[in-house]
Order: C-alpha cells, then structure tokens, then sequence
C-alpha cells in the first residue's frame, strides 16, 4: 500500500469497496453505516424497519456511493445465511454487527421469550455473522469485523445480568478472533460503549442521562479498527472506565449493578 495514500484512502483501499452494517435501521447501526458512507464505502444497510432503512439509505447516497437494503430479524433463523446470499454479489470488505437489544430489571422477572431471542441476536448472530464474514474476508486476504461489546459487559451486572453477559461474550469473541484472524488480513475491534442515545434506552426500560451520541461512537469504533482490540467510545463511557476501573471486579459488579436499579423505569413510575 503506498505511503502516500491518506488515511481514507487507506480505509477505503483495505475495508471497501462495501460494507454490511446490521442493525442500521437507527442508533449506532445507522450512525456507522453513514461514517463508513462518508469514508467513501459503498453500503449494505440491514434491519427490520423498511421505511428507516429507506431513510438511511437516502443519507448514505448523500456521500455519493451506493446502497442496497436487506430487511432482517437478525434473531430469526437462518437470518445470516440470508444476509450473506444478498450480499453475495458485493465485495464486501467490513461487517459492523450493530443488530442487538437489551433487557434489564430484576432477572427473575424477565420474560423467558424476551430473554432467549436477546441470546439469540446478541449472541448466536453475532458469531455467526463473524463466521460466515470473517470467511469471506479471509478468501479476500482483507477485511474488517466491527463487533459491539458494552462496559457492563465486563463484568457480572445485577439488574442487567443477561444482556451483561451476552456482551461478554462478544468481547470474549472479539479478543479471540483478533489475533487468529489478522494474520489472514482481518481486523477485529470490540467497541464498548456505555450509555449511548438511542432507541436501546427504551428498549431495555432505562432512563438515559448522561449518554454519548451514536455518531461519536461510530467514528471512535471505526478509527480504532486495525489498531485496538477492545475500546471505549464516548467521552461519558471513558470516565465511567476511569472509576470503575480503580475498583475489583466484585466492587465494579455492585457499582454497575446500583447504576442499572437507578436507571431501570419500574412499571408503577416512569
């Protein structure tokens, strides 16, 4: 690669010319989809909400590249078998796995559907698209896996134990395949954000303060590509870490766990 390319060449030049964000639909799934489009990359938008796929489509051909929309419940079977058949024709160069929901409150109170189809989605399709991807990228000799990890995922959270530890495993996963795969030409970043503004919060029943915005994380994710294996976006996130990282494991799970009661809307409030 020549030394005088500059840095968006070099993107383009090592993740392009298309990328596949899923989860596009709104959030950070929108807000990458639209950075990787002002990078220059062509971009596969994927999600359930045909009309906001539309709209992102409209904001992602502002940049002057090209767009293709896949309308998927990335929890349904066969969801990534799919996503990758109408992605075959593209050279697709950067998978942003954005697709994800959360659930909090008290886990013995949690619906058992609720509570699978987040593993599944979370989870099971994350792995998946790392697989089918990380395959295509590694015949290629080049590529990128953006895979979204969260702070409480690094520890044990009460009042948010199952969506905890869907996070952890994506991270788990991404500190794995980082080192396996680069010597094939793939990078690998976990981005873990803290509180983020979108739809998540509503989702998940949390009442969002202090948040970071999804465009904030989406360019920090995407600059630490090739260069970190788990990071942190967001100014608020990082002096979360800063704190929680001055205390043990079992402190920083009782820290967590005190923040999620605080945030969680009770059905008889909020």
């Amino acid at each position: 690669m020549p030394l005088f390319m500059s840095r968006r060449q070099r993107f383009l030049s090592r993740y392009g010319p298309w990328a596949v964000v899923t989860g596009a639909s709104s959030g950070i799934g929108r807000a990458c989809a639209v950075e990787l489009a002002r990078r220059g990359l062509n971009v596969v938008v994927s999600g359930r909400d045909a009309t906001r796929l539309d709209a992102v489509a409209g904001e992602v051909a502002a940049f002057g590249v090209e767009s293709q929309i896949v309308i998927l419940d990335m929890g349904t079977d066969g969801a990534t078998a799919r996503l990758n058949e109408a992605t075959t024709g593209r050279d697709v160069g950067l998978l942003a796995a954005a697709a994800g929901y959360g659930d909090t409150g008290p886990f013995l109170d949690g619906d058992p559907t609720v509570l699978a189809d987040m593993l599944r989605v979370n989870g099971e399709a994350v792995l998946l698209q790392s697989l089918v991807f990380g395959r295509r990228f590694s015949a290629r000799g080049r590529g990128g896996l953006v895979l979204f990890g969260s702070l409480v995922g690094r520890q044990g959270t009460p009042f948010a134990a199952a969506y905890a530890a869907t996070k952890g495993y994506v991270q788990l996963l991404g500190e794995g395949l980082r080192p396996e795969l680069r010597s094939l030409g793939v990078d690998v970043v976990v981005s873990a954000p803290g509180p983020v503004r979108t739809g998540f919060g509503d989702r998940a029943r949390l009442r969002m303060t202090d948040a970071d915005m999804p465009d904030v994380v989406a360019f920090e994710t995407l600059n630490a590509l090739g260069r970190r294996t788990v990071m942190t976006p967001g100014s608020n996130a990082r002096r979360l870490t800063t704190v929680l990282g001055l205390a043990p494991r079992a402190i920083r799970s009782r820290i967590l766990g005190g923040v999620m009661s605080g945030m969680a809307v009770q059905d008889a409030g909020a």
